[in-house]
This record gives C-alpha cells, sequence and structure tokens, in this order.
C-alpha cells in the first residue's frame, strides 16, 4: 500500500531516476519502478534499487555537472 495516496493500485513505469549530489544532477533514465495510481510515489524493488545506486557511484567519480545515465545499458 502506498504510504501516500493510501493506495493499492500501482503502475509499472520507467520514469527518469534525479539525484542531487553536491549542486550537480545524476539523471538516470529508465529505471523501473511501480507507481501510485493516486499519487504518483514511485516504489523501487530491492534490485533496482541496487543498480540505481551503482549508476550513481560510477557518475560521482566521474562527476560533471550533469549526468544523464540509462539504466537498461549502465554497468
Amino acid at each position: 500500500m502506498c504510504m501516500f495516496g493510501k493506495n493499492k493500485n500501482y503502475t509499472e513505469s520507467t520514469p527518469p531516476h534525479v539525484v542531487n549530489y553536491k549542486d550537480c544532477f545524476i539523471i538516470i533514465r529508465n529505471a523501473p519502478c511501480l507507481e501510485c495510481k493516486q499519487c504518483g510515489e514511485k516504489y523501487y524493488t530491492d534490485e533496482a534499487t541496487e543498480k540505481i545506486e551503482r549508476i550513481v557511484e560510477t557518475a560521482q567519480k566521474l562527476m560533471q555537472e550533469i549526468s544523464v545515465e540509462d539504466y537498461k545499458t549502465a554497468a
């Protein structure tokens, strides 16, 4: 159940996931999640969260002002 929308209806979605790191932005396109149909809150599986964290760690090492990564093709 969604903590915010108090709803059990989700849709599979792949919106961009944005991380603000030291005034720089890391944008991860196509990150799979479940999205609450009522409020839009996004929930990621443990597997997706781990991959997102690896992508963010890699992007932080190469940090530029803006980094755009694709979930499907990133390590």
